[in-house]
């Protein structure tokens, strides 16, 4: 399978889920303003969104969606899900929490937002951030072990240090616990990112 990605973006988290999980596969990089590939592919002939990430399966299909890309991924490695009757259903309502309320939240300051845009922006990231913090379960979201939505969530508070927004105590210690997995320090550095790139 192939992940198609653009540093440091949303596309880490299933670089690292992809990673964690032990599946093979090819990384290609695409440039987002010029919509093509490394290789020089039209990267609108794999995602007409234009967006990433985009993983192709081996068998020809692509998923694209950050949030179903962790869903196939998590579905594939239960390590990486939550076990139980609603599990499944948990690490959904995670990923779409991260994904509509505070990955979209952050536009403003990728976009060149104003000044009043980026306050309400930081001040609803930092309401968003203190729930997940007040309802972990663990040293990760769900328990002691981290899921795909842990690792949409790192990106998150990546971003967050980047723009200088505060993380609280539980989300910093997770973020620094998964700084320490080699297979997150092996998609950063795959990516060209460190620890201080990300966070500059």
């Amino acid at each position: 399978m192939k992940l198609y990605y653009f540093r440091g973006a949303c596309s880490l988290a299933p670089h690292i889920g992809l990673r964690e999980a032990g599946f093979p596969f090819d990384l290609e990089s695409v440039d987002l303003k010029s919509k093509r590939t490394a290789s020089g592919s039209d990267y609108l002939s794999i995602n007409p969104k234009g967006y990433v990430p985009t993983l192709v399966l081996d068998s020809g299909p692509a998923i694209t969606e950050n949030l179903a890309v962790l869903d196939w991924i998590g579905a594939q490695s239960p390590p990486l899900g939550i076990d139980g009757p609603l599990g499944r259903t948990r690490l959904l309502e995670a990923l779409a929490f991260i994904a509509t309320e505070i990955h979209k939240s952050f536009k403003p300051f990728f976009t060149n937002g104003t000044d009043e845009e980026k306050a309400r922006a930081r001040a609803l990231i930092d309401k968003r951030l203190q729930l997940l913090a007040e309802q972990m379960r663990g040293p990760f979201l769900f328990g002691s072990q981290p899921t795909v939505a842990d690792f949409y969530l790192f990106v998150m508070l990546l971003w967050a240090d980047r723009f200088g927004l505060p993380v609280p105590q539980p989300l910093s210690a997770l973020r620094d616990r998964l700084l320490e997995r080699p297979t997150v320090q092996a998609a950063m550095q795959a990516e060209g990112l460190t620890v201080e790139l990300a966070s500059a």
